[in-house]
Parts: C-alpha cells; structure tokens; sequence
C-alpha cells in the first residue's frame, strides 16, 4: 500500500496544471490591482475620519487651554498649560452648576427628558401614519401623503406665527372658552409640543412617516395575509408581525428624532420656554460672558473674542457628549438588528 501511494503521488504531481508566462502576470496583475484597491480605500476612510475627527480634536485641545495659550503662536494643538476650568465656566453660564455652588445638571436633564418624551411620541405616531399610508386606501390619500411631503420641504418657520397664535390662545372649537371663559396659554409648557408630535407636525415628523411608509411597503403582504387566516385582528396583526421586523427603522427613527430634539432651538425657544433646556442656554452663552466675568467689578471688561470662541467650544463638546455616549450604546444594537432582519428575509 505505501508503494502505491508513493507511485501515485508524482502522477498527481504531473497532473497539476502548468502555470504559463500569460497566466503568471495576470495573477501578479490582479494582485497588484488588488492591494492598489485596498490602500486606496484605506487612504479614503482615512482622510473622512480625520475630516470628521480633526474638528472635535482642535476644540478639545482648545477647551484645556488657559486663556494666556490662546495668544501663544507657538501653540499649535497641544495646551502648554492645562486646565478644567473651562468646564467649571461653562457649567455655570449653562446652569449646570450653581455660580460658586455644587452640581445640578439642570439643563441636560431637562433636555434629556423632554428630548426623550419628544422622540417616543414621535415614533409611536409615526409609526401608525407610515403603516397606514403603505397598508391601507382611504379617500385623498395621496393628498394627504404630498402634505406629508411638505412638512419635508416646507421649514417650520414660516408657519412660527400661526403656531404661536394658536397655542397662545388655545382653544377646542370654543369648549375651553366656554368652561374656562378664556382660552389657554400653553406656550409656558411642553403640552404644544407633545400635541403636535402626537398629531405628526412635531420637529422632522415628515420625514419619519416617510422612512415607516417605504419600509412597510416593501414587506410582502402575504405576511399579514396569513396572519388574517389564523384568526389575528388587524392591530395584532400590526403589533406581532409588523413592528418586530420595522424594529431597525424604528430605531433609526428614534435616533434621528432624539439627536435632533437635542440641539433644537425653533421649538425649544417658543413652546420651552418655561424649561431650561442647554441648546438655549448654549446659544445665549455670549451675552451671559460680560455679566458673569464683570462680576463685582467696578470697571466694565470686554471678553475677547479668542476667549469667547474656546468656552463656545467647550460648550459644543459638552453638548456632544451625551449624544457620543447614546451612539456606543446603540449602534451595536442596530447593527444587530438589521443583520436579524436581513436573515429573516
């Protein structure tokens, strides 16, 4: 037996296809190709994160800078001095902390709530409108759906003085004139805003249903179909063949909804202004400066405008923070997600 394998072995040698001189320099020529190809994609991704990185990098060498550093043209991203007080600054003119004082955190948690109620209600309503417009046929449908297109295209600030007269003086078809003897005034409040996010006029609701409509409208109908056949009703229908595989969408929406209610400033300034949210604070932090520098003192400062750029920045990665720390968190989960969904199929 060994005599015949060592017999059979050159035989399967000799077998072997012979590489020519052609076929030799296609495969070096498809090799080359090949790692060109890598390193240029390398290069590529390289040059967009640093893109994207380099800006939060200069502010976070800028924000640990002493004010002296700021006018060191020797400096050109390292601090020569490090400091955390920019923080402790900004904390204050923001309302995160007490002048002098402990720690609150009043802003940020004002804003993530109200960011977090705004998003959930926005996502409940949209889902429904989206699976209703992908679903079912209903008289001007599609007039409906190019109102929803213009709450896309149309901005929100040309509709700021009918929103503001409205919730001004809110009112039901007279019934709260009648029980109260005048109408109410919510703009105080985050009532408006959770009305018009549950009514899909909320902050980028145009979009959302948009996104829910398209994904619902690829999944085949048969699905619901033999789910009919088993005896489910419509909304359990919805509920436990539909939104488990709408759960990436969803999710996409929520983010989007949460990021953007985050750093909003049209909705925040006229319906929350009773509430101290940080994006409002942030962007009146300049006019707070003077006041807060020239405190106590007799002779009136100007801040330099080098000096009022660094907190700006600091203010700006404080604000980025959360929203960093929320995309860690989740961005596994929707990946996983979509993978699950993508088996499914």
């Amino acid at each position: 037996m060994k005599t015949k394998q060592k017999a059979a072995a050159p035989a399967a040698t000799a077998n072997a296809p012979v590489l020519r001189g052609r076929d030799r320099k296609y495969i070096f020529k498809m090799k080359v190709k090949k790692y060109a190809i890598s390193i240029i994609r390398a290069l590529l991704l390289f040059g967009l994160c640093f893109m994207i990185i380099q800006p939060m990098l200069i502010r976070l060498a800028t924000s640990l800078m002493v004010e002296s550093d700021l006018y060191d043209s020797t400096i050109v991203l390292l601090p020569r001095n490090v400091t955390l007080d920019n923080y402790r600054i900004v904390a204050e003119l923001t309302d995160l902390k007490t002048i002098g004082g402990s720690w609150t955190l009043r802003s940020l948690l004002n804003t993530l709530w109200t960011s977090l109620l705004v998003s959930v209600c926005q996502v409940l309503a949209c889902t429904l409108v989206g699976y209703g417009f992908a679903r079912y046929d209903f008289p001007l449908k599609k007039f409906w759906f190019g109102c929803v297109v213009l709450l896309i295209i149309v901005p929100p600030q040309t509709i700021q003085t009918a929103l503001y007269m409205q919730f001004a003086a809110f009112d039901v078809l007279g019934i709260i004139r009648a029980l109260f003897g005048h109408p109410l005034n919510l703009r105080t409040s985050i009532l408006p805003y959770v009305l018009m996010s549950l009514t899909c006029m909320g902050l980028k609701d145009g979009l959302y249903i948009y996104m829910l409509r398209q994904y619902f409208r690829g999944i085949p109908k048969s699905l619901e179909e033999a789910a009919y056949v088993d005896g489910c009703s419509t909304l359990r229908t919805f509920g436990e063949i539909m939104l488990p595989d709408a759960v990436p969408t969803i999710a996409s929406c929520f983010l989007f909804s949460f990021v953007w209610q985050w750093t909003d400033l049209f909705y925040s300034r006229n319906f929350l202004s009773g509430y101290s949210i940080y994006s409002v604070q942030l962007s009146s932090i300049v006019s707070r400066m003077s006041r807060y520098f020239n405190a106590g003192s007799d002779v009136a400062q100007v801040v330099p405008n080098a000096r009022q750029q660094q907190l700006i920045f600091v203010g700006v990665l404080i604000c980025c923070i959360p929203l960093i720390i929320l995309y860690c968190f989740t961005q596994r989960t929707f990946v996983e997600s979509i993978a699950m969904s993508g088996s499914k199929e």
